[in-house]
């Protein structure tokens, strides 16, 4: 398994230079402890904690966790690992003050994550789905159980997981049958099944908070039926105390390819007392609270196994002996050259270089919103916020799980025989990668609910107003010389894109079926623009530090030489999703059912 080192200058890189978070932070109400010494102090310490304590968990992680008569034991070293975290004090770094929080920014939070998750996955999922219940419980809980449950959730004692799935109902939630029976005392009692419940049950905290999605004895069917409750896995006393065990559990493992160090659970729900979360009959709209939370959370798993990835095959073809280089030998003292002389295995580093260090740009630039959508003192600035999400979101999500994927796959192929033995340890990042493109609504969801709910229903105006900031910085720089290439070719991709949406709204508002012909295609292309928009940007930032004399030079002019890689070699698979987007949906449909017999 590769040795897991915090990339911090390019981290600081896409924070400070890129994306100015220490002005952000400045202008952000309640950030004014965010400062840039502090900041800084707060990555070296997750740097190290994620390289020395989590990272070499990761490939032992793999061997899973144990079900047993009173419960799931997760791998050896979790547990202790997770104490470790409590006591440094990471779980309320962005949480509210007056639940026991440090009230830094989310987005903060978000970048420690993304050293964490790079280190160790499967670990890192425990403590991130219970940052998405805390922010569940401040938006859509009574102030009496934020009282009663906040204050252990945000110092880490008690973790909290997302209960939506079952058999017959994965991304069609209106199938729902989890019933939730009124009780005298207020509370309700939960009956039914879910299921891939990630840490839906486990040894390494005291208490777990389920989120679960249930239907009230009186509501209507479908989505519009759907409530959502809090319900804890040990009771909790009006003191806060934990009281008697509720009446769930976990039923079984689930036997799956990767994540094994992370406990995905069967919860059966047998009358379980839980407490009601917003609105009767609201608890759809409660939960994409949670779901968007996560969402930006597994945009970010793509951006970690891409990083793990390419560190591993960076570290391999720096030692790797195999042939001489077609322009002669570069290292006539050894028996053969290092193989990233080679011009196959450096389209397969630079791959991977891209996309974790674009993706990671377009991680930070959403946590950035996320911070103006929940905290800006300018209503007009909170809505653009909410409006530039509302957007990036599902591209984010689906785009960069679809390049860690791709990543994760070009790192096994660097290592060549040895990426395919598990004592190399990266097969597991490939194994690990593949449920992001599924979990937290899959990209055929995400890709529908791109250009179907945000594209085609505002009418092409979130996406117009992506673009003419895009196309603002395109002004600006449009006399730069050095990258004219560059800006050019972001403007005809970004004029394209404009073109593509408004063709498609208006054909989806002739023909509905057109909307799932289109849509991933649509998702994919809006992701590569985003990115060369990104790497356009972050071009110019090296150019400025190398004109002003820069000391690194060696960063900067590799920033300029990912940005043309990405453009030459990667930005092009535009061209083929711009030919698909103008076929028909009969390519599609035309085919009878009964022709893909076998």
């Amino acid at each position: 398994m590769p040795e897991y080192k915090a990339p911090l200058r390019d981290i600081r890189f896409a924070m400070q230079e890129l994306l100015d978070f220490e002005g952000h932070y400045s202008k952000l109400p309640g950030a004014e402890d965010a400062s840039a010494d502090m900041v800084d102090a707060i990555l070296e310490e997750a740097g190290k904690f994620a390289s020395q304590v989590l990272s070499p968990l990761n490939q032992s992680g793999d061997k899973g966790c144990t079900l047993t008569d009173t419960g799931v034991i997760a791998p050896e070293g979790f547990k202790q690992a997770y104490a470790q975290y409590i006591e440094g004090g990471w779980p309320s770094l962005a949480q509210a003050p007056e639940f026991g929080g440090q009230g830094l920014p989310e987005s903060l939070a978000s970048v420690v994550a993304e050293i964490n998750g790079s280190a160790n996955w499967s670990w890192t999922m425990y403590p991130g789905l219970s940052h998405g219940a805390m922010t569940t419980l401040m938006t859509h809980a009574t102030d009496a159980l934020r009282a009663r449950f906040l204050p252990p959730l945000v110092e880490g004692r008690w973790t909290g997981t997302m209960c939506l799935t079952e058999p017959q109902a994965g991304s069609d939630l209106a199938l729902l049958r989890t019933r939730a029976e009124p009780s005298e005392d207020g509370s309700y009692r939960i009956t039914g099944t879910k299921i891939f419940i990630s840490a839906g049950e486990h040894d390494m905290s005291e208490n777990i908070l389920h989120i679960v999605l249930a239907r009230l004895p009186d509501a209507p069917s479908g989505n519009k039926g759907i409530s959502l409750f809090l319900v804890p896995r040990h009771e909790v006393n009006e003191d806060g105390s934990l009281g008697d065990p509720n009446s769930l559990g976990c039923g079984s493992l689930e036997h799956k390819m990767g994540i094994h160090g992370n406990a995905t659970c069967v919860m059966n729900f047998d009358g379980a007392r839980g407490f009601l979360l917003g609105e009767p009959n609201r608890g759809l709209a409660c939960m994409f609270t949670f779901m968007n939370n996560a969402r930006l959370f597994i945009a970010q798993q793509g951006i970690c196994h891409a990083e793990l990835s390419y560190q591993g095959a960076l570290s391999y073809a720096r030692e790797r002996l195999q042939m001489r280089s077609l322009r002669g030998a570069v290292a006539p003292d050894k028996s053969a050259d290092p193989i990233i002389v080679h011009p196959d295995v450096r389209r397969m580093l630079l791959t991977q270089k891209a996309f974790a260090e674009g993706g990671r740009a377009f991680s930070y630039l959403c946590a950035q919103l996320v911070d103006l959508a929940h905290g800006a003192e300018d209503p007009a600035q909170r809505q653009r916020a909410e409006e530039r999400l509302a957007l990036l979101i599902p591209i984010a999500k689906g785009f960069l799980t679809e390049m860690g994927v791709e990543a994760a796959s070009l790192g096994i192929q660097v290592l060549g025989g040895h990426g395919y033995i598990a004592e190399w340890g990266m097969e597991q990042i490939l194994r690990d990668a593949r449920i992001a493109p599924i979990y937290e609504g899959t990209n055929g969801i995400q890709a529908l609910d791109l250009l179907g709910r945000k594209v085609n229903g505002s009418q092409g105006a979130l996406q117009q107003g992506f673009a003419a900031e895009v196309q603002a910085f395109i002004d600006a720089e449009r006399g730069n010389a050095e990258l004219g290439d560059l800006i050019g070719e972001l403007e005809r991709q970004l004029q394209r894109w404009n073109a593509i949406t408004d063709r498609l709204v208006a054909e989806i508002g002739q023909d509905p079926a057109q909307l799932g012909g289109a849509a991933f295609d649509y998702l994919m292309y809006s992701g590569y623009t985003v990115l060369g928009y990104l790497w356009a940007l972050s071009a110019v930032k090296a150019q400025q530090a190398l004109a002003a004399g820069s000391s690194e030079e060696a960063f900067y002019k590799a920033k300029l030489s990912t940005a043309r890689f990405y453009f030459r070699r990667i930005l092009p698979r535009n061209e083929g999703l711009a030919a698909t987007l103008t076929d028909s949906i009969d390519t599609l449909l035309d085919l009878p059912e009964d022709a893909f017999a076998f």
